[in-house]
């Protein structure tokens, strides 16, 4: 008892296994699919066969390994990644406007990519694990209608949970993943027994360069190659799908646990792609690979893993949905995007976030991209498209850093690996867009314009606003304090930032006459940093009139009234401000509705309702 005990706490406190089942469940899944969609179209040849398996061994090696697991988590702030971290750090080293302009796009691009493969990514992997039901005799004739019936059951079932919090389920995550990582890494080495002179050849680069730029082939199969090979190129990525968010996860769990798992991953996927390789050399088959493969090594124990393949799908799209929340958040404390209603489902895990409005947008997208695209075939090509996007911004990004740090040999090596993603890039775009690929750069383009409409809007905003500045505003203040009647009580004022006055305070207090006997100015500033929280209050700035100001990381969760609390203030009423948009402009219009429908600034952070008192001014654009 006591020796599974010790392993049952080993397996919860190792940080590298809990990683499994946070980072890796979407390049965990990765082989149930990639091979099957690849040869459902091109014909199982020993030369075929070796060629895209060594493709698939080396775009992990130079995409994963190389472009994120050395390169990007490298580049990391109190060791937070993602694509935002990336962006503000590199903004410190921009020497002009146009170059933080040109910055900023492209990681906008890159997000927006992010949110648009992630619709893909649960989609593809529940269906593609349900189908292999269909290899079990009593389910030999299942139809198409009844996989898609279960995938949307599925679906259903993971993102209605999400309401409730994934903390206590997300205990078995990673046991459940390091379970399936050793299942097909023992499967692929089964195959490869039969067939071990794959090894040495796959793992020379040459066999998957001679498949991409073949010199041999007469001229009159030339074109005919050259456009398998691009088309084959578009499905390979789907091998590293996932790898963005080694980088995007790192503040969970952090570099060094998520270096030492990839190392135990990595092993497990090569053994897999090898595995399937030598059975497609020995079987020619060319439906369902990874499925027949363990089907043919073991019928008895077929269905106890085929339901832990459909478990580690769920998680994969577990781990998708929680990185998007988490992105979300930053781009929120980022004002990048409007706030959105935001619920915290632990109170020891600052990562358990809920957003509804994130959760249910997904939820629909890939509803509709399972409904619509029905089998894992038809939506890989919806897939790679998004992801091929976001790691060639990103290698781009990568490689404005090393140049700036004058690290001239990574930068070198960061240009082979960005060439290679714009190689991935270019083949999707040429040959995936218009047969699926569209779906997802429909859904990408959701989050950049309200992105960019949203940014561009706030800026606008802030340069109409006409703010005052605290010293003209006290001496008013004071006068108006010291001749009017006082309100019994303490009054909240929130304000954007601790040197200028809000036009709404101005109202409230000059126009309208409305001051209490204390009067406080809340002001809540973001820092470069992600995490990190500190206070000042300044009592008596003026007569009956205090500051608080209180400065937190972008990735902070701020406990307002925990802080009101700290500096013993029993406030009567709050003021916030709220502007009515007026304007002839359709893009104007736009940012008016999306700020109508974002949640006001008090209701994000949770202050009681019951003392709200919302200000309107009247602005137009």
């Amino acid at each position: 008892m006591n020796i599974l005990g010790n392993i049952k706490k080993n397996l919860s406190e190792n940080k590298s296994i809990k990683a499994l089942g946070i980072v890796f469940g979407d390049i965990g899944t990765s082989p149930i699919y990639t091979i099957a969609v690849i040869f459902a179209y091109l014909k199982v040849t020993n030369e075929n066969v070796l060629g895209v398996v060594s493709l698939i061994i080396w775009t992990i090696t130079l995409l994963v390994t190389v472009q994120y697991v050395w390169f990007a988590m490298g580049i990391s702030e109190r060791n937070e990644g993602g694509t935002i971290i990336l962006k503000n750090i590199i903004q410190k080293y921009a020497k002009s406007a146009r170059e933080i302009t040109f910055i900023t796009i492209i990681s906008y691009i890159a997000l927006s990519l992010l949110i648009g493969d992630s619709v893909i990514t649960p989609a593809i992997s529940i269906l593609s694990a349900v189908e292999g039901i269909s290899l079990i005799p009593f389910f030999k004739n299942v139809t198409t209608d009844t996989i898609i019936l279960i995938s949307v059951a599925i679906t259903i079932i993971l993102f209605w949970y999400q309401h409730k919090g994934t903390e206590k389920i997300a205990k078995i995550f990673s046991p459940v993943m390091l379970l399936w990582f050793i299942t097909i890494g023992i499967s692929g080495l089964f195959s490869l027994i039969y067939a071990p002179e794959i090894l040495l050849k796959v793992i020379n680069p040459a066999y998957a360069l001679r498949f991409v730029f073949d010199n041999n082939i007469p001229v009159s199969r030339l074109m005919t190659h050259d456009i398998i090979s691009l088309f084959v190129l578009s499905d390979v990525i789907l091998s590293a799908t996932g790898g963005e968010a080694l980088y995007a996860d790192m503040g969970h769990i952090g570099r060094e646990p998520i270096t030492k798992a990839w190392v135990f991953v990595f092993i497990m996927l090569v053994l897999n792609y090898m595995g399937q390789g030598a059975f497609l050399l020995m079987h020619k088959t060319e439906t369902n690979t990874f499925f027949q493969m363990l089907y043919s090594q073991s019928h008895f124990f077929y269905i106890p893993v085929l339901v832990l393949s459909i478990m580690a799908t769920i998680i994969a799209s577990q781990a998708v949905i929680s990185g998007i929340f988490s992105v979300v958040y930053q781009l929120i404390n980022n004002r990048i995007i409007p706030l959105l209603r935001i619920d915290y489902k632990s109170s020891e895990i600052q990562s358990q976030i809920y957003i509804s409005f994130a959760n249910w947008f997904l939820f629909l997208s890939v509803l509709t991209a399972i409904i619509i695209f029905r089998t894992s075939n038809n939506l890989a090509m919806a897939y790679g498209l998004a992801v091929s996007g976001t790691m060639a911004f990103t290698g781009i990004l990568i490689n404005i850093h090393f140049y700036h740090k004058k690290k001239f040999i990574m930068l070198f090596v960061s240009l082979v690996t960005t060439f290679a993603d714009i190689m991935f890039l270019t083949s999707n775009l040429l040959y995936k867009t218009f047969q699926g690929g569209y779906f997802a750069l429909i859904i990408a383009t959701l989050p950049f314009v309200t992105i960019m409409i949203y940014t561009e809007g706030q800026k606008r905003l802030h340069n109409i606003y006409k703010m005052t500045d605290l010293n003209i505003f006290l001496k008013e203040y004071e006068d108006r304090y010291k001749n009017s009647a006082k309100l019994k009580g303490t009054s909240l004022f929130f304000a954007s930032l601790s040197d200028k006055v809000s036009p709404y305070i101005v109202k409230t207090m000059m126009d309208n006459n409305i001051i209490y006997e204390k009067n406080i100015l809340v002001s809540i500033e973001r820092t470069a940093k992600p995490y990190g929280t500190d206070s000042l209050f300044k009592s008596d700035i003026g007569i009956g009139l205090s500051h608080l100001t209180i400065r937190a990381g972008y990735s902070e969760v701020v406990d307002v009234e925990a802080m009101l609390n700290k500096y013993n203030i029993d406030e009567t009423v709050i003021f916030y401000g709220f502007e009515e948009i007026v304007s002839n402009n359709v893009f104007w219009k736009i940012f008016a509705l999306i700020k109508k429908l974002s949640p006001s600034f008090v209701r994000f952070y949770k202050l009681p309702a019951e003392k709200v008192h919302g200000v309107m001014v009247r602005i137009k654009m």
